[in-house]
């Protein structure tokens, strides 16, 4: 028995079916008996008759091929896509580096599996983002490096987002706020008031610069036991100065602002400010 394909010519018009024959002689003629016409069925399946009847073997693909390894990747790549279209590849620097590509992946990393960077080098190449990003097997001090290269390139990184984000006319919002440490080599690390209500904890302070829709603009870390006040007015000058923002007023409460902070602002062209005394707001820079 065989698979024929007929071929039917009706005007314009050609069809095809697939018939299951059975080929025999009789008078010593080869005549033909139709068995089965299979042409409802899916392509593959009709090669699948095709290939048993003329008793080549039939194997399953699996057995055809060796799985090696298999790697996570929607998740990867769902993240991956999403930095692009933000841009961050950019931000962070406009030519491709093996040191970009590092920082790249902490970023999908953190987002997607928050961790150690031991635990990072661990975790990825159980997905596809060695490949993507084309890092390799890196250490964990590749990864420290690279935090030392992004460290470096903080200045450069802020300015393209205020350039992005910030804009006479506009609104930013600016906070200090601290985290506790644990360990006692943090040159930053002092007691302070302690926002975590960890008692005994040293801890850093931490000031985050925002635009009107929250997206971070700038970060600068300071000693855990700094007040709030005492760091105004450098954030007023690195909206002034390294964002190129001329003319702006700082609108704050009384938490904020002391009398050294009024005069050292007033001392500032094209700043204005306004203390509040209503609940406590955060602090805005209003062009």
């Amino acid at each position: 028995m065989h698979v024929a394909k007929i071929r039917t010519v009706k005007g314009d018009k050609v069809y095809e079916s697939f018939l299951i024959r059975r080929s025999y002689r009789q008078d010593g003629k080869v005549k033909h008996e139709n068995v089965a016409n299979i042409t409802h069925l899916p392509a593959p399946v009709i090669e699948l008759i095709r290939v048993a009847l003329r008793g080549e073997a039939v194997a399953p693909v699996s057995d055809s091929f060796e799985i090696v390894a298999s790697y996570h990747h929607g998740h990867v790549q769902a993240v991956l896509t999403a930095m692009r279209r933000l841009g961050i590849h950019e931000l962070l620097a406009s030519r491709p580096c093996h040191e970009r590509d590092l920082v790249l992946a902490m970023i999908v990393a953190r987002s997607l599996a928050p961790d150690s960077k031991l635990a990072h080098t661990r975790w990825w190449p159980t997905t596809t983002l060695p490949d993507e990003l084309g890092i390799g097997d890196c250490t964990v001090d590749e990864l420290y490096k690279a935090l030392d290269w992004l460290i470096e390139r903080q200045d450069r990184i802020e300015a393209k987002l205020a350039r992005r984000h910030l804009a006479e006319g506009g609104l930013s919002l600016y906070d200090l706020s601290s985290s506790y440490f644990e360990g006692l080599t943090c040159p930053l690390a002092t007691p302070g008031y302690s926002r975590d209500r960890k008692k005994g904890k040293l801890q850093v302070n931490y000031g985050l610069v925002v635009d009107n829709d929250g997206r971070p603009i700038a970060i600068t870390l300071m000693p855990g036991n700094m007040r709030d006040s005492a760091t105004l007015v450098d954030h007023a000058d690195l909206i002034r100065d390294r964002f190129k923002i001329g003319r702006f007023v700082v609108v704050g409460d009384r938490g904020m602002f002391g009398q050294q902070q009024i005069e050292d602002l007033g001392s500032r062209e094209g700043i204005s400010w306004v203390k509040t005394y209503a609940p406590r707001p955060e602090t805005r820079f209003t062009a």
